[in-house]
């Protein structure tokens, strides 16, 4: 009795998930009814020399101007030093976060290191791109500096290395494209990880991981229900690290 059931069970729900994969698409295929995507200018590209021009549908947070769009952890102006064309970390004047709160997005962030290259690990070129003020993409000075895995360049601080090693030498101009989509949390509750994909100059180093929750240095803090949306948070770890070209699409809400 109980084994005639258990295997009716599993007919019945494999019948339910095979209808499910075969349920048609609100949409007929090719129907000229069907919303076209919005058009858009989709910018251009950067070169080492100057900074490209963001998509039409972005929030530019920094185009080399003035850090308006930003502010130190007193929510007053940021103190970093701005002059052609990029902005620099001032040591000891905080982390500076954006005005703007932002969930699931596409960020684009560009940063140059310090030249000549100096110290060794952790203490060369350090600094990081927060997603939330809680998920840091790590920044430093990878190229030929060994460091632990987990906290070099492009790394998800603390949890995954990154796939490859994409750094370009001190100076040089560096690119992060990262594809950010905040946790989701029900009656308090967990019931979707946080998820990022990141590119480095171009190179897929992080590949739809799942974060196991805020990053920290030495500790794996766990998840806590928090708003929707918060703000970015660029680092201030005591190098002159350079960032330029920042901009954000916010993504739908899946």
């Amino acid at each position: 009795m109980t084994r005639t059931f258990s295997l009716t069970a599993v007919i019945l729900i494999s019948l339910v998930q095979l209808s499910a994969a075969q349920a048609p698409m609100k949409w007929k295929i090719h129907d000229l009814n069907r919303p076209v995507p919005p058009v858009i200018d989709p910018g251009t590209s950067s070169t080492q020399d100057s900074a490209g021009r963001a998509p039409s549908d972005a929030v530019v947070l920094f185009d080399g101007k003035d850090l308006s769009r930003w502010v130190d952890s007193d929510g007053k102006p940021a103190k970093w030093r701005v002059e052609k064309g990029y902005m620099e970390v001032v040591a000891k004047s905080g982390n500076i976060s954006s005005r703007d709160a932002f969930g699931d997005c596409l960020l684009h962030v560009e940063f140059a290191e310090p030249s000549p290259g100096e110290g060794e690990s952790q203490e060369r070129g350090n600094s990081g791109v927060f997603l939330m003020s809680l998920y840091e993409i790590q920044v430093l000075d990878s190229y030929h500096n060994k460091t632990y895995a987990d906290g070099q360049a492009s790394a998800v601080y603390g949890q995954y290395p990154p796939q490859v090693n994409a750094a370009r030498p001190p100076a040089e101009w560096q690119s992060y494209d990262i594809i950010f989509h905040r946790p989701r949390f029900q009656d308090g509750k967990l019931t979707r990880p946080a998820r990022v994909t990141v590119l480095h100059n171009g190179v897929l180093v992080q590949d739809n991981v799942e974060l196991t929750g805020p990053t920290a240095h030495g500790e794996r803090p766990p998840y806590k229900p928090g708003p929707d949306k918060l703000p970015l948070q660029l680092q201030d770890h005591g190098d002159p690290v350079r960032y330029r070209n920042i901009w954000v699409r916010e993504l739908q809400e899946e």
